[in-house]
């Protein structure tokens, strides 16, 4: 008896845990909501759960491809687009510059963000390792990950 009452808790703990990741229905539909609100022209979005758990949308716009996160509750968290270096602030390039070699950088991106407005992600790859530092528009460093 105590064997199956084992083996009925180890089920329901595991059922548990799964559901614990994935977004509800109705946190999918504040999120479309909170979507439309924040981009009413954009009908052909993409979405999907990403692997932090955050309902993503993406979207190409004017040539660039655009990544919009909102949390499990379907809140706006931040939205992404990968840009061209020529296209940072001159501040920003500048930090670069002081601190980085240029050819180091993998990746650019413009940011905008429920916490940290808007800031620039930029990846390098250094020594075989590759990390970010996020900028704010006046060039100072605002984050290292």
């Amino acid at each position: 008896m105590q064997n199956i009452l084992c083996f009925i808790g180890l089920i329901m703990l595991s059922a548990c845990g799964s559901s614990e990741g994935q977004i509800s229905d109705k946190s999918k539909e504040i999120a479309k909501a909170n979507f439309q609100k924040k981009y009413p022209n954009e009908k052909n979005a993409k979405w999907e759960e990403d692997d932090a758990g955050n309902y993503e949308a993406k979207f190409n716009e004017d040539g660039e491809t655009y990544r919009v996160d909102f949390d499990k509750n379907g809140n706006w968290v931040e939205t992404e687009n990968t840009i061209k270096y020529k296209n940072l602030p001159e501040a920003v390039k500048e930090a670069i510059k002081r601190d980085y070699d240029k050819d180091d950088i993998v990746e650019v991106e413009r940011v905008e963000s429920a916490k940290k407005g808007l800031f620039y992600d930029v990846e390098f790859k250094e020594n075989g390792k590759k990390h970010d530092v996020e900028y704010n528009a006046s060039g100072a460093i605002i984050g290292r990950e």
